[in-house]
């Protein structure tokens, strides 16, 4: 089996840096301008669920959220999912195809890179689609809740920063 050259793992590389610059740019601007919630990278994904870098249903559960509330903010997932199921499925496809350019004993650097091109188009979409998401369930919160949800936000990161996974010193150290 012939293993990828440097030039070809550095492309690879290249361009999954794109894609997440293009991420991390989206959710600066978005904390920046105070629009956003802080959402952390792939806020949303498909497989696990709606919930975002902060906790999402964990915190909104901490909200005292009214039925009405809930009911909204269900109906608003469940239309997200709905409408954006063709984005997750060409992601899903795109993903199956990447990692085939990569079997067979040989690495198709072509198609790989276009691949990874697509997929960040593809990323980019479904980043807006999960920013108007989060706004939309803001906008069914009372001051009172988002005050909350912004001090629970704080907490959140607090505690995470003394933790080992963001840089944090380990226990036994």
């Amino acid at each position: 089996m012939k293993k990828p050259g440097k030039f070809k793992l550095l492309a690879i590389a290249s361009l999954s840096a794109v894609v997440l610059a293009i991420g991390s740019l989206a959710v600066a601007q978005t904390v920046k301008t105070g629009k956003g919630d802080g959402q952390g990278r792939r806020g949303a994904s498909h497989g696990r669920g709606m919930r975002d870098g902060f906790g999402g249903d964990r915190l909104f559960a901490r909200l005292n959220l009214t039925d009405d509330q809930k009911a909204k903010i269900k109906q608003t997932r469940q239309s997200f999912m709905e409408s954006n199921k063709p984005l997750f499925d060409q992601l899903k496809t795109k993903r199956q195809e990447l990692r085939q350019a990569s079997e067979g004993g040989t690495f198709n650097e072509a198609l790989a890179t276009q691949k990874l091109t697509d997929m960040a188009a593809l990323e980019a979409k479904l980043m807006g689609a999960r920013i108007q998401l989060r706004q939309q369930e803001l906008s069914v919160l009372t001051t009172e809740q988002k005050t909350q949800l912004d001090q629970l936000k704080t907490q959140f990161k607090d505690h995470r920063g003394k933790g080992r996974g963001a840089g944090g010193p380990r226990g036994d150290e």
